[in-house]
């Protein structure tokens, strides 16, 4: 007999080969990277606008044309998007135990979080470039 069937292996003999085998890793390191490149991009972003206050339309996207405005608006957006996207994938995982249902919520939230993305560094760089 083995010791499967006799039910002499130890806790942690059973438990090997259950756990995550690092499928959650990345997702965790993105969520910092995030969180971490969104700081400063964050308080750029704050101190722009309060700068900007009051400016015209003009002086806005004149502000906006300019390359490290445009890049780091860029970066901002992409960065914000991928953290909301893998965020909300925590909640779902979390809070919604069915599984089809998550994995349609998660897919939706997900090409929302794309769409929205693309739609705003699109919109970033037709204002960079002068469309």
């Amino acid at each position: 007999m083995t010791d499967q069937t006799t039910g002499l292996r130890t806790a942690v003999a059973r438990a090997r080969g259950l756990g995550s085998a690092r499928s959650g890793s990345h997702h965790w390191w993105m969520q910092r990277l995030t969180s971490i490149a969104l700081v400063p991009l964050t308080l750029w972003f704050a101190v722009s606008v309060i700068a900007l206050a009051g400016a015209d339309y003009e002086r806005v996207r004149t502000w906006l044309a300019e390359p490290w405005s445009a890049v780091l608006m860029i970066l901002l957006i992409g960065a914000t998007f991928h953290h909301a996207a893998a965020g909300m994938q925590v909640i779902y995982e979390d809070y919604i135990h069915t599984k089809w249902i998550r994995l349609v919520v998660d897919l939706a939230t997900k090409a929302a979080c794309f769409l929205l993305g693309a739609y705003g560094i699109v919109s970033v760089l037709k204002i960079a470039f002068g469309g």
